[in-house]
């Protein structure tokens, strides 16, 4: 039987693990809101719906795997919002489902050491909603929920050069604040061993090993372009729009023990050095 990924909210995550499935005879139906996307969409081999605007009740029949990366809104969940009798409908026929989260359910630590054993305490409004997402997903009944909490994502077109090279960058400096990040590739193979490999009620964070100040990633890209390091800003009193600075609101590190010891990954990216290098490259190579 063919395997059949139905992707909510396609976006750069799922584009990375679209490419590994389609290379494995995978069908894979990415929704998107737009017809210029839809387009990229069908170029890449994947079969876009248009959503919400489509009716998805036939995509949900023929799938045998879903992935959410659909961020939640002012009124929750929007897969959940429009579909969730469908899909609980259905709850027994997918193998599995996975739901991309955020590290930013485990709130503010002071740049201490988190787990998936952690307690959730948000400190911002985007992670009290990812909280009561992963709490809705959780409650379906017999849904092969596997939960997937990711750190700073970067990766090929999201990385720091081009705002090094135009001189916007800064090196913005908080005591004590430091983040964990994870390459796009990395997210992909987490997910496709955890296809190959399912554990319903699964909770993974999944992040490189080396969390770092920020301001040590735009110095390490300068370092590589050969370009002067951008000049530093005190926290407090630089100019920073409220969603930039509610990150700044937490500061933590993230444990990535258990997919590695549970579903047997390797990182390809295990720090930000190694993951900007590459992306170098590949600029390099272009």
């Amino acid at each position: 039987m063919t395997k059949t990924l139905l992707s909510f909210g396609h976006g750069f995550s799922a584009d990375a693990l679209a490419r590994l499935l389609l290379a494995q005879n995978w069908r894979i139906i990415g929704t998107t809101r737009s017809d210029a996307k839809a387009a990229r969409l069908l170029r890449a081999g994947i079969e876009p719906r248009i959503w919400p605007g489509a009716d998805m009740r036939p995509a949900l029949d023929t799938a045998t795997h879903l992935l959410i990366s659909a961020a939640p809104d002012d009124n929750g969940d929007p897969v959940l919002a429009a579909l969730q009798d469908e899909i609980t409908a259905r709850a027994g026929q997918f193998a599995w489902v996975g739901y991309l989260s955020t590290t930013g359910v485990y709130g503010d630590h002071q740049g201490d050491w988190v787990d998936e054993n952690t307690p959730l305490t948000p400190a911002t409004k985007r992670g009290i909603a990812r909280v009561e997402a992963e709490a809705a997903w959780a409650a379906i009944p017999d849904l092969p929920l596997h939960i997937f909490r990711l750190a700073g994502i970067y990766g090929p077109g999201r990385g720091p050069f081009a705002k090094v090279r135009d001189g916007s960058a800064r090196r913005i400096i908080k005591p004590g604040q430091v983040f964990s990040r994870t390459h796009v590739a990395d997210i992909a193979q987490v997910l496709a061993a955890s296809i190959a490999r399912p554990n319903p009620g699964g909770i993974y964070n999944v992040c490189d090993d080396d969390p770092a100040p920020p301001e040590d990633v735009i110095g390490y890209a300068a370092e590589l372009l050969g370009l002067p390091l951008p000049p530093t800003e005190d926290f407090a009193t630089a100019d920073m729009t409220p969603m930039a600075r509610s990150f700044y609101a937490e500061s933590k590190k993230v444990r990535n023990d258990r997919i590695k010891d549970e579903l047997g990954v390797r990182l390809i990216y295990p720090d930000y050095r190694a993951g900007l290098r590459a992306l170098l490259a590949q600029e390099d190579d272009a």
